[in-house]
């Protein structure tokens, strides 16, 4: 059984977002907190926040998705602007619910949407939470071994078992012991469903403007935006630098930054009691009406 499939209360759906379905866990009451997970190979809302969804139900009217071109949500992504796509299309989420602002925590892929959702529509996130996010290249230098093998994933010979068992063991997390072998055979599932093989969501950049619209450094409104944000990275990431944190403190006007130790891409995982304290508290002080 899913880890996350005992949780009590828990409702899913379809909604409608344009041209899209999107698929929507919901638990909880009060401010909503939106949740959205990394861009790796068979990855999916419920399964990225397992160990978090019940703790931050607790607080907060919690939203957890599967965003376009993962788990059971419409596939396909537009190349040119990824981060956009996605960006626009929680925001459209948010409207169809009508939530008029959310809190939102993002990992990776999901982070890279969460800080683009507050540069096009500050006023709809209340606060943000970003794990190891992607788009935040300090050093302009070529991308790590793991960013390359979650790009190159539907590349060569095509998603393997072995190749998706080397990047989680090795390169998601710190400890690949921790990662069972039914975590990794249920990513490794859904990463061959034929529509995403089709059309993979997370792939290199087709251009360089689309690589500069991937790169936040660049974004001049990034030093204009004053959406209360904690960065949460893990000093053993192997898949974004642990740099980008100390960048997005020194640009973002309201940034705290907390660095876990011996912590690979995965915080909300690997450090999930320590995870759901602190962004509790944040989410909790920063509350509207708190």
């Amino acid at each position: 059984m899913n880890s996350y499939a005992a949780i009590a209360g828990l409702a899913s759906r379809k909604v409608g977002v344009g041209r899209r379905q999107i698929f929507v866990s919901e638990i909880g009451t009060g401010h909503p907190l939106l949740m959205l997970h990394g861009g790796g190979a068979g990855a999916s809302g419920l399964s990225n926040y397992s160990r978090n969804i019940e703790a931050l139900s607790r607080q907060f009217r919690v939203l957890v998705v599967d965003m376009p071109g993962y788990g059971q949500s419409s596939k396909g992504v537009e190349r040119s602007d990824p981060f956009g796509d996605l960006a626009n299309t929680m925001l459209g989420l948010l409207d169809v619910l009508q939530i008029e602002s959310a809190h939102v925590v993002g990992n990776s892929l999901g982070g890279a949407c969460a800080l683009r959702m507050a540069l096009e529509a500050p006023t709809r996130v209340s606060a943000l939470v970003l794990m190891g996010p992607g788009g935040v290249n300090v050093t302009r230098s070529l991308p790590t071994t793991g960013l390359k093998l979650l790009l190159d994933y539907y590349n060569g010979e095509g998603p393997t078992l072995e190749k998706i068992t080397r990047f989680i063991r090795e390169y998601l997390v710190y400890d690949g012991s921790q990662v069972s072998d039914a975590m990794i055979e249920e990513r490794y599932r859904s990463s061959i469903d034929p529509e995403v093989i089709a059309a993979p969501p997370l792939r290199r950049p087709d251009s360089l403007k689309a690589a500069w619209r991937m790169d936040f450094t660049r974004d001049p409104r990034l030093t204009r935006c004053e959406v209360p944000t904690l960065v949460l990275w893990g000093t053993a990431d192997k898949v974004n630098r642990p740099s980008g944190g100390r960048t997005l403190q020194k640009l973002l006007p309201n940034c705290d930054l907390y660095l876990f130790c011996k912590t690979g891409h995965w915080v909300q995982w690997e450090r999930a009691e320590e995870f759901n304290a602190v962004v509790g508290s944040f989410l909790a002080a920063r509350t509207p009406g708190a």
